[in-house]
């Protein structure tokens, strides 16, 4: 299958690939965004997408569309020159006097509760908040549901190990909270990848295949999450095209890498891979610490997505005193931010 980028830069996938359905998702639900915010025709989806897909696709839609309308606007230039690696977020006295040199612009924390974004002061989106746009439908919310939770139990063993008494909060266990006696969820940390590097071997010639996935199950893990991630990708090829081709871009690259190295478990992994992204953290059960990522890239998106059962939970940005509320009860959320 043959796509091109906005810049016309020719990209190939194989026809097997799950990415390829994934890409029909993002076209469709493009194309459907840019029709509703501009009042043009209706848009006709791609007889590659099953129905499931296809109805959350329109959900995810109608959600981008809502906070597209909403925006919030917040002065962050000069609190983004201000902080430096060494600024993890930990130290609160830090922060509080980083927020009283650079505050956002309005009084107090804000909550947010319903789709918006978050622009800075050039107008530029930073950030897509998308409550619930993983559920409508009864019988969409159950598919998910239903393969998530199938992903989780494949994935257990795994998350039961990471756990560690001395890790960092990351996998420390003071951070993760026992499931409930009718949640059959397991507490702990992970990381899925197609191909990375592993940590400390950054200078190696290869990417490989991360551990989690070169189990007997990789193949059934993946494909329970197929579908959660091309909804994921979906959103990203709204909100950053750019991103989103570098993204296939980079598949195509690792594809010829796997072939022209030999690297079979490479090739197997990523004919199921289905995100742009070439990597996924699975959390479970864990509250964070507030802390700040710098090895994220700036101008990119990161994609967090929650789903479970769950009540009263937030996520906090307390440079931008800004919480967004996570629904309660089977509801999916979507939060997007640079």
């Amino acid at each position: 299958m043959n796509v091109s980028s906005t810049s016309d830069i020719e990209i190939t996938l194989w026809r097997t690939w799950s990415l390829t359905v994934t890409h029909e998702a993002c076209e469709y639900t493009e194309q459907k965004f840019n029709a509703e915010k501009t009042g043009g025709d209706p848009v006709i989806p791609s007889p590659k997408l099953d129905t499931d897909l296809v109805m959350a696709c329109d959900r995810l839609v109608d959600q981008l569309i809502k906070a597209y309308k909403i925006p919030t606007q917040i002065d962050i230039a000069r609190y983004s020159k201000l902080i430096s690696p060494k600024d993890t977020g930990h130290n609160e006295e830090r922060e509080e006097k980083l927020l009283e040199r650079c505050p956002p612009g309005h009084e107090g924390t804000k909550l947010v509760e319903i789709p918006a974004t978050i622009l800075d002061a050039s107008g530029a989106i930073i950030a897509w908040y998308l409550p619930d746009a993983l559920t409508d439908a009864t019988q969409i919310k159950w598919c998910l549901q239903k393969e998530i939770w199938a992903a989780s139990d494949l994935l257990a063993p795994m998350l039961e190990k990471s756990v560690k008494v001395d890790g960092n909060w990351r996998t420390n266990q003071g951070w993760f909270n026992p499931s409930l006696e009718n949640d059959a969820l397991t507490p702990g940390c992970i990381n899925l990848s197609p191909a990375w590097f592993q940590q400390g071997h950054e200078n190696q010639s290869d990417p490989e295949v991360s551990a989690s996935l070169k189990g007997a199950s990789s193949e059934k893990i993946l494909k329970a999450i197929a579908r959660p991630a091309a909804i994921a990708t979906a959103a990203l090829r709204v909100m950053h095209p750019e991103q989103y081709w570098a993204g296939l871009r980079a598949f195509t690259s690792l594809r010829e890498k796997a072939e022209s190295k030999e690297l079979p478990k490479m090739s197997e992994t990523l004919q199921y891979w289905a995100s742009v992204f070439n990597s996924l953290s699975v959390i479970c059960n864990r509250q964070t610490p507030n802390h700040r990522d710098h090895l994220s890239i700036p101008k990119c998106f990161n994609i967090l997505t929650t789903v479970g059962n769950y009540s009263n939970a937030r996520m906090s940005m307390p440079s931008l005193q800004l919480e967004f509320r996570y629904q309660a009860l089977d509801t999916g959320n979507s939060v997007f931010g640079t």
